[in-house]
């Protein structure tokens, strides 16, 4: 699990892991270009990924999708997290139903699998009702996924601070 704020660095980090496999790689994208930011957002990540990746784009039905991938060995990574959870909630899903059927998925992982996360617990009390059930959701999936990880890292300014390392 990769962890950090807005444009920490989280994303390069998770690719330079999966690279190191040396090996054709899964991209599972959760973003959705609602607007031309996020589109280039989404384009730059493209552009920056090589030709052994192969991208799966999966905004809402991560939990019932990702299974599927994740018995091949193949690398994949999932980025991200948070970004999956405001499509979860933006579509009127039940979040802890969804949160619990994708914990209960990562258990197939045949492969190496990384997971980008944003920490959005560490700034202000939102001001709105939506905003703060985003932050709660996102702290306690943070968590669940932090506790079934092998390695958690933390990212500020690009650079990494293991919080967990357990050999398998």
């Amino acid at each position: 699990m990769i962890l950090g704020g807005a444009r920490s660095g989280k994303s390069r980090l998770a690719e330079v892991i999966v690279a190191r496999e040396n090996k054709s790689a899964v991209y599972v994208a959760t973003a959705q270009a609602h607007d031309e930011e996020m589109a280039q957002r989404i384009t730059a990540h493209r552009e920056r990924r090589g030709p052994n990746w192969r991208t799966q784009e999966i905004p809402l039905d991560l939990a019932q999708d990702l299974p599927g991938l994740l018995r091949t060995a193949d690398p994949i990574l999932v980025d991200c997290l948070t970004l999956w959870l405001s499509n979860i909630m933006g579509g009127q899903r039940d979040a802890e139903a969804e949160i619990a059927a994708l914990i209960a998925g990562l258990a197939l992982a045949r492969g190496p699998l990384v997971l980008v996360s944003n920490e959005t617990g560490l700034g202000i009390v939102p001001d709105n009702a939506l905003a703060r059930a985003f932050r709660d959701h996102a702290g306690r999936l943070n968590q669940r996924i932090a506790a079934a990880a092998q390695r958690v890292e933390f990212i500020a300014a690009g650079l990494p601070l293991t919080l967990k390392n357990e050999h398998p």
